[in-house]
């Protein structure tokens, strides 16, 4: 008795376009870490990282066979120059793979409670759990060699309490004193200067590396955005006796040569302005001061308007790929009519 084909659904084929737009970015990228990467303790990591993205691109191509789906574009090797010369320092590279690593933890527990398919479930757990041992790796990596940026320390709670009074939400009222951060508020607040750390970095390298004046003035724009991001949450944090993060050595090198293209690197950039989105957002919802969800709210405008930059300069140049999606149906009865 032959068995049932089962289609796929829409959320299932907008991840899987997703996941390879994202993997063919990623093993460009990797590969030409690896090339350059010096220091052994990082090597294993870096290469794990890279096996990952190849093994899920070998097994999206044999899903899209099987599907009869056309496979995107995405990314290639004329979008790295293996031949440029060294660009990242080894504690960058480290840090960029455990950062991506939780963007991909994020990705796909995302994408695997959309997908109803057995093999596309197995699929994105087994890319969780990929991504999950790869932050592991990379956090073990950073701690044994100092450079992991630890969460600030406060005082454990020795009894459970309750919030009182309204006052508790406030933080709006210029002539009232803000309530102190608590702990929720206060790890979101340190995992955006950390991110936006990464951005910063990413965005100089992207700037100084690339030939085209209009992607070096959205890369120093996005700079310019978080820098001061981060000195509105570090001032946050200053308010309340909070350390600002200690950020290990990511530097960039003074290299002008061309790495990776204006495709690859602009798309990044909306990936990681997605993934800031989805950061504010959440840490909005978690921030129970006001004043914090506002902060975070205006924020997140500021970073939409410059993704529908990055995107205006994409489909100029015709680096936008589009994703998958439905047929424009009353078009396709007016073309009928004609």
């Amino acid at each position: 008795m032959n068995e049932k084909k089962i289609n796929l659904t829409s959320a299932e084929i907008g991840c899987l376009w997703t996941s390879y737009m994202n993997d063919s970015m990623s093993k460009c990228i990797l590969s030409y870490m690896l090339k350059h990467l010096k220091d052994p303790d990082i090597q294993p990591a870096m290469q794990f990282a890279y096996d990952i993205s190849s093994n899920h691109l070998d097994q999206l191509l044999t899903i899209f066979e099987r599907e009869q789906y056309a496979v995107p574009h995405g990314f290639t090797g004329q979008d790295v120059n293996m031949e440029a010369p060294w660009l990242f320092s080894d504690v960058f590279c480290l840090t960029y793979v455990n950062h991506m690593a939780k963007v991909g933890m994020l990705a796909y527990s995302g994408f695997l409670s959309m997908s109803a398919r057995e093999d596309i479930r197995n699929f994105y757990t087994k890319g969780l759990i990929d991504t999950s041992t790869l932050y592991n790796q990379t956090t073990e990596i950073a701690v044994s060699k100092g450079v992991h940026s630890r969460h600030p320390y406060i005082e454990v709670p020795k009894e459970a309490d309750y919030i009182d009074s309204k006052k508790y939400l406030g933080g709006l009222n210029p002539f009232k004193n803000k309530r102190p951060l608590n702990a929720v508020e206060i790890s979101h607040l340190y995992m955006n200067v950390l991110t936006n750390s990464m951005g910063i970095k990413l965005c100089i390298s992207f700037a100084q590396t690339s030939p085209s004046k209009e992607v070096q003035d959205f890369m120093l724009r996005g700079k310019d955005i978080s820098n001061k991001h981060i000195q509105i949450f570090a001032n946050i944090l200053l308010e309340n006796d909070i350390a600002t993060p200690r950020l290990p050595d990511v530097s960039v090198s003074n290299s002008t040569t061309k790495t990776f293209s204006d495709k690859l690197m602009m798309f990044h950039m909306s990936l990681l302005s997605a993934a800031g989105t989805g950061n504010y957002a959440t840490a909005a919802a978690a921030s129970q001061r006001n004043d914090l969800a506002i902060d975070y709210e205006r924020l997140s405008l500021e970073i939409a308007r410059y993704a529908k930059t990055g995107a205006d300069i994409m489909i100029k140049h015709n680096w936008l790929e589009q994703p998958p999606g439905t047929k424009d149906r009353e078009k396709l009865a007016r073309k009928k009519e004609q």
